[in-house]
């Protein structure tokens, strides 16, 4: 289909309020949840062991936690991997003493004839680990805001910025609602969804500059909505396609990847949807917004000149 002969019929501008109420209804209310709720948060940001039992052989989760109930322990979660599900990885939250880790490799060696590998992180590492992925995030921030002011405007940065933050609350709305546990695969899933979503924010955001070039002057409302909804109409089947193309990808990781990469795979299924919707109908929109204010204020200052003079 071609969008661009059909910008008439397509008319984000228009609904620009709709998307704004939507969007901060989402994020309340991702608030709310991430108060009441919280995360499901993993042993990577909480104090925990991880115990990965190698079998030779095809094991459930309910063959494991009978194994580890024989020992007086209870996995608070039990995942399976490998190509024939011959790795089972059981996690405690809270580490497991010298003597229970001792007992867990003695035991599942004589039963599989292999050690299983422990892996315990301490509340300093599992803060430390936090402190990191935040901070991790607020430079990716940082840097997209400084990278796109330097290339388009200042406007076009804090915009940018606003609908990056507008994606990771909702895939931590999402994860808040599915209970999902966030682990360090997630903050990377995170950080590769601000990767997409400030390319193809960049992509419009530079449709709409060359578009503006054109334009001899923006005269009322109207002149700057018609340039940002037909950068929109322009970039719309781009974005769809892209978006697409790599939700396909991570679905199938999602179904056929296994339990390790799981959490990953879903995180960048939700927030790529999220980027694409934030693109289109926040970033775009809200520099508008912006940019007509500045207009408006720019245009004062040049009608009160003459005057002080």
């Amino acid at each position: 289909m071609n969008f661009e002969h059909e910008n008439t019929k397509i008319d984000f501008v228009k609904h620009r309020k709709k998307f704004f109420i939507f969007s901060g209804i989402l994020l309340m209310t991702g608030v709310i949840l991430l108060v009441t709720l919280g995360l499901n948060l993993g042993i990577d940001f909480r104090s925990g062991t991880t115990v990965e039992v190698l079998a030779d052989e095809t094991v459930t989760a309910e063959e494991i936690a009978g194994e580890f109930q024989e020992l007086g322990l209870e996995p608070d979660d039990i995942t399976l991997a490998g190509g024939a599900n011959d790795i089972a990885r059981a996690a405690f939250i809270g580490a497991l003493g010298q003597q229970e880790t001792l007992e867990v490799q003695a035991h599942f060696e004589e039963l599989y004839g292999n050690t299983p590998n422990v892996s315990t992180v301490t509340p300093i590492v599992g803060e430390e680990l936090a402190r990191n992925a935040i901070i991790s995030v607020l430079i990716a921030a940082v840097g997209i805001i400084i990278y796109v002011t330097i290339r388009f405007e200042f406007l076009y940065g804090i915009s940018a910025i606003i609908a990056l933050f507008h994606d990771a609350l909702f895939i931590l709305t999402v994860f808040a609602i599915v209970q999902m546990e966030v682990n360090i695969p997630f903050i990377a899933a995170v950080l590769t969804i601000i990767g997409y979503s400030i390319n193809d924010t960049i992509v419009t955001f530079d449709r709409i500059r060359e578009n503006m070039s054109y334009e001899k002057r923006i005269k009322t409302f109207d002149d700057l909505a018609r340039v940002v909804n037909k950068s929109l109409v322009q970039t719309l089947a781009r974005s769809i396609n892209t978006v697409l193309t790599v939700v396909f990808a991570a679905a199938a990781l999602f179904i056929f990847g296994g339990e390790a990469i799981r959490t990953f795979s879903f995180a960048l299924v939700v927030g790529l949807v999220a980027g694409t919707y934030s693109s289109l109908f926040i970033a775009a929109q809200l520099w508008m917004v912006l940019k007509w204010k500045q207009l408006q204020r720019k245009k004062k200052q040049r009608t009160a000149e003459p005057t002080e003079a």
